[in-house]
This record gives structure tokens, C-alpha cells and sequence, in this order.
């Protein structure tokens, strides 16, 4: 078992990941995403969640952020709904007035259905393996890899569409 001190330690270098990572669990609401990772900290705190080493830190953490996550949006009414290929597409003006590319980026990650946008993040922003996400999101590595070839694609023919968008223009 760990020391205190080391557990608050490890906590503390993963705090801006776990902020980005509750973020994205909130749809981009910055202030549920706080309320989240304040929950999330104080459940660690007083016991309620604890780490029995079968993963890695990162994994468990990242996991008690998704479902804390889960149960605030339950709790306040805030339906997450499936999105259809078409609805996942940002409008011609969305995409023409947008020069930030970390922000484009965010906004297409954002669009994507909810799952392959999860494990997508997961992967790419926050260096975990497919199994590792496997076991964070609690489905088997073949639904991954499925979410993660599917979103993949689903990016990719979102460029593409935004490339031949910008050159007709």
C-alpha cells in the first residue's frame, strides 16, 4: 500500500489531464466539469472510492471522473442523447470561421457520437492504451476498437469533407 503523501502526489501531476478528461465527460461545460472533479477528489478523500491496484492510477481516476460525471448530468436533468452521422457535422460557417486549430479539433471530437468520442480523447489526448480504455468505460477491447476504427473514419471524413469545402470556396 502507498503512502498518503504519494497518493496526493500522483493526484496532483494528474490534475490538469483530469480536469481536460472531466471536461470532456461534461460536453465542455467548465463549470460542471470543477463540480465533477471536486466530487471526484472528496469521494478519494473520504474513502469512497478507493484504488485497489488492479489497473493503473490514471485508469481508476479517469473512471471515477466518467461516472461521477454520469450521475451529475443525471441528477440535473441533462439528457445525453445519440447522435445520427448527419448531426455530428458543423455547419459551412462553423468550420469557415474557425482559425483556431486545437479549438476545430475539440469542436469535431465534440460532435462525434458519444462513445467513439470517449475513447478517441482517451487515446489521443491522454496516451491510454485501447485496453486501458477497455477497462476505464467497462466494455470489452473489441467494442473499442470498434468506437475507436468508427471515430477514426468519422474524423477523417470530416477533413476531408472541410478540405474540398475550403478549396470550393
Amino acid at each position: 500500500m502507498q503512502k498518503v503523501e504519494d497518493w496526493k502526489s500522483q493526484l496532483r501531476d494528474l490534475h490538469r489531464e483530469s480536469y481536460l478528461w472531466s471536461l470532456s465527460c461534461c460536453y465542455y461545460d467548465k463549470e460542471m466539469a470543477k463540480d465533477v472533479l471536486q466530487t471526484v477528489y472528496l469521494k478519494i478523500y473520504e474513502g469512497k472510492a478507493t484504488f485497489n491496484e488492479k489497473s493503473k492510477l490514471k485508469t481508476w481516476l479517469f473512471s471515477i471522473i466518467k461516472f461521477t460525471s454520469i450521475d451529475f448530468m443525471r441528477k440535473y436533468g441533462m439528457r445525453i442523447e445519440k447522435l445520427n452521422e448527419d448531426h455530428w457535422q458543423l455547419s459551412e460557417k462553423e468550420v469557415v470561421d474557425e482559425k483556431d486549430q486545437e479549438t476545430w479539433f475539440r469542436k469535431i471530437l465534440q460532435n462525434l457520437p458519444g462513445q467513439q468520442r470517449e475513447v478517441l480523447t482517451l487515446a489521443f489526448y491522454h496516451d491510454l492504451t485501447l485496453g486501458e480504455i477497455a477497462t476505464l468505460l467497462e466494455l470489452s477491447i473489441g467494442t473499442i476498437r470498434t468506437h475507436y476504427e468508427r471515430g477514426k473514419e468519422n474524423f477523417r471524413k470530416y477533413i476531408i469533407r472541410y478540405k474540398l469545402d475550403t478549396e470550393l470556396l
